[in-house]
């Protein structure tokens, strides 16, 4: 890989001016670190184009010359797929902000990556249509961010993740060409599916550029419920009860008591009592157009719950409490980082082997000498293990913490897991890749990597390295 000099910075400031070209160092150090544990490399330079022409234009120009570009959303992932740990070129789409087009006729929106998930949800909801994935930092994330992992969120468990929605994509590969991946429309069996290939590509295949997202019609009503279980296993175990009896909630989430009470006291929220007889709770969401219906619903639930050895179940009577509880939820990741948890994992299993999962955690830390806590989207079994571990909090290139995870994920494909639901691989699960895929997978991987770029400088050495 080559380094930049000031011609290339020239070459820069030409194809999207001066003001957005940054070397300063606050902007360097900014930039040199996302939400990923406590890693930072720092780039050479940011750059922020505001077109899809900008972005080809510096994308011919590094590979001419071999310098390597990191592509990045808004910095909230956390696998350190946007950590520009070669230097070169950080590529930041903030500017790319606009929604194009939202079609009420075909339900369908165009819309550019630099988007806020959460800007692009409402702006759909006024028009009475919905775009269901809403991964945890909706609020903050980006559309593109969204495409690159293949995101979900609390309600995927229903309504399916990013790669379900996905029609089509502008992209503009390492060469600096520019293609559209399919056509805007449901059906589609003509070639290769390029499009599903890009999504969840972890910005190493292609820089997205426009998105076409189908919607559906908006939910009108949902209703939610907490309930309180006072043994981790029962918890875990309850989810595959709710399926087996024929409900398919809007969203089912699992909360350990620990990170309740972390995300808590950091928020001073207190719409959930804390007692210590307490282990988990779970979350539970109904939607639909018919409250009677709805309601019936959620009482089935209650009653299937009483079998447990469960605390006094809450109902959220308004939207005021509603918003208070997904809050807690929301910002536990937050919340639990901050007190120490900064190794995270995203573990997914078929549901209904998740108390085996939650045991195997809690065994390793025991064995291990860590603390760690686990919440996540339970419904569809991607639980987040949050560790705490008194002196290692980095696992990236940390050799007793890349082995006591190996242990975990050989648990987690024993179960018929694997090692990321919704979060990718980036840098920091590229050592775990082995466990779940053999030598054939990675052979056809990298090659399909070496096909989009030719000359490896787009997100080089993220998901796998190439050899």
């Amino acid at each position: 890989m080559a380094t930049l000099n000031k011609e290339h910075i020239d070459i820069l400031k030409n194809i999207v001016g001066s003001n957005y070209v940054l070397l300063d160092d606050e902007s360097l150090h900014y930039y040199a670190s996302d939400q990923t544990e406590k890693l930072h490399y720092f780039p050479e330079v940011v750059v922020k184009p505001r077109t899809t022409a900008e972005i080809a234009a510096i994308m011919q120009l590094c590979n001419t010359h071999l310098i390597p570009v990191t592509p990045r959303g808004a910095g909230t992932g956390v696998s350190g797929g946007a950590l520009p740990h070669l230097g070169g070129v950080l590529l930041s789409t903030e500017r790319m902000n606009s929604i194009i087009e939202i079609d009420e006729n075909n339900l369908q929106v165009i819309t550019e990556p630099g988007v806020i998930t959460e800007v692009l949800m409402n702006a759909v909801k006024e028009k009475n249509l919905y775009y269901p994935p809403d991964p945890s930092s909706k609020g903050s994330c980006f559309i593109g961010g969204n495409i690159a992992e293949n995101s979900g969120g609390p309600r995927a468990v229903k309504y399916g993740v990013v790669k379900d929605y996905v029609l089509n994509l502008e992209v503009v590969l390492p060469t600096g060409e520019i293609i559209w991946t399919s056509a805007n429309v449901l059906k589609n069996a003509t070639g290769y599916n390029l499009t599903q290939l890009i999504v969840g590509s972890e910005g190493t295949l292609g820089i997205v550029t426009k998105i076409v997202l189908r919607l559906i019609p908006l939910p009108k009503h949902d209703l939610l419920m907490l309930v309180p279980f006072k043994n981790l296993e029962q918890a875990s175990e309850a989810v595959s009860i709710i399926f087996k009896a024929g409900f398919v909630p809007s969203a089912l989430e699992f909360v350990e008591i620990d990170a309740l009470k972390i995300v808590s006291k950091m928020l001073e929220n207190h719409t959930v009592p804390v007692t210590d007889d307490i282990a988990a709770h779970l979350i539970i969401e109904i939607d639909g157009n018919d409250v009677d219906v709805m309601m019936k619903e959620m009482e089935a639930i209650a009653e299937l719950m009483t079998q447990y050895d469960i605390g006094e179940i809450f109902f959220a009577d308004d939207n005021y409490q509603k918003e208070a509880l997904w809050k807690l939820r929301r910002r536990a990741a937050e919340a639990v980082k901050l007190e120490g948890y900064t190794i995270e994992e995203d573990t997914v299993v078929p549901r209904a082997l998740l108390p085996q999962l939650i045991k195997g955690v809690k065994a390793l830390g025991e064995k291990y000498h860590f603390k760690a806590v686990c919440y996540g989207h339970a419904g569809d079994g991607n639980i987040h293990v949050r560790i705490n571990h008194p002196t290692i909090k980095n696992s990236h290139g940390n050799e007793e913490m890349t082995n006591i995870l190996r242990e975990l994920f050989k648990l987690v494909k024993s179960l018929g897991g694997t090692v990321s639901a919704e979060h990718g691989i980036g840098l920091i699960q590229k050592p775990y890749m082995d466990i779940v895929f053999d030598s054939t997978n990675l052979r056809l991987m990298r090659s399909i990597k070496k096909i989009f770029d030719p000359n490896n400088i787009l997100n080089a050495g993220k998901i796998f390295d190439v050899v």
